[in-house]
């Protein structure tokens, strides 16, 4: 394993510069078009559902990515922010963050992080209520705590963390990492082609932009993302944002839904060379329970 940068997460000049080399990493990556990371059609690639501050399950996804074993292995990462523990009342998942942003830095060719609607809310200050409250009140409250008068930077450099990350992970051989896919009925209001071109303030905030409608649709039918694949050359779609109970579920004949930050929470190995149907997919799910604990990497 490449030594992986450890970073005083109460230091905000630390933090703030190894979130800025993340982005930047992210946003040169070689393959990115837009707001899509395309990656090659070989090797594996790990794919993750919603982590959700998890550092246990994080710690096991890291080992089982291997990423030190072969530069072809990728691993993508979603939902990094706003687990369900709070420390003094306040959510610290910030240091999700600069752990991954660590991991890119690390393997800055073999990481990618999509950003969810998790990120895209704190991003844009849109709150959630969830659990124990607007969740994205309670991150803010949780960096304000740790970093108090220096906090206006570490929050300029998060942000600039989430602008970076793509809204999707691609391959030319049909596999589709993204958190989720526009509402069915919403489909005349979203743009396609956002895939192959930079977001504008206007995907991010408006509620009908087409970044907010990708991460945030729940309601799909197989007509629609039959046409989406036509449209974008997908086999498989890898989605999260639905809780799963068995941690993986197929959704449609090209469609899996992940969870990986509960104690059922699963991850699934593809191949890129030959990217499987759905119900071949499954079967290649590894449960994170089933792993031994490994410490944290940063």
């Amino acid at each position: 394993m490449k030594k992986i940068q450890t970073v005083n997460m109460s230091d905000p000049v630390a933090v703030s510069e190894l979130l800025i080399q993340g982005a930047t990493i992210m946003e040169n990556a070689k393959g990115r078009v837009g707001s899509t990371q395309h990656i090659p059609s070989t090797g594996k690639i790990l794919v993750t559902g919603d982590l959700h501050d998890n550092p246990f399950n994080y710690s096991k996804i890291v080992k089982l990515a291997q990423l030190d074993k072969s530069e072809t292995n990728h691993v993508v990462l979603q939902e990094l922010i706003h687990g369900d523990k709070l420390i003094s009342g306040v959510d610290m998942s910030f240091r999700m963050l600069v752990r991954i942003a660590a991991l890119i830095v690390a393997y800055p060719t073999q990481v990618h992080p999509i950003i969810a609607n998790h990120e895209l809310s704190q991003l844009t200050r849109r709150g959630i209520t969830k659990g124990k409250g607007n969740i994205v009140e309670l991150f803010i409250d949780g960096v304000e705590w740790v970093f108090g008068t220096e906090s206006d930077s570490v929050f300029e450099a998060i942000d600039s963390f989430f602008l970076a990350m793509p809204l999707a992970v691609k391959s030319a051989s049909g596999l589709m990492c993204c958190h989720s896919l526009p509402n069915a009925p919403l489909m005349h209001v979203f743009d396609k082609d956002v895939l192959n071109r930079s977001l504008t303030e206007a995907d991010r905030n408006s509620v009908d932009g087409s970044a907010t409608l990708m991460v945030w649709g729940r309601v799909h039918t197989e007509s629609q993302v039959c046409a989406l694949a036509k449209a974008w050359n997908v086999k498989l779609f890898c989605l999260g944002h639905a809780f799963v109970s068995e941690g993986i579920e197929m959704l449609m004949p090209n469609v899996l839904l992940l969870n990986s930050d509960h104690e059922q929470g699963a991850v699934l190995s593809i191949d890129l060379s030959d990217i499987p149907s759905a119900e071949t997919a499954i079967w290649s799910a590894v449960k994170l329970a089933a792993l031994p604990h490994e410490p944290d990497h940063v």
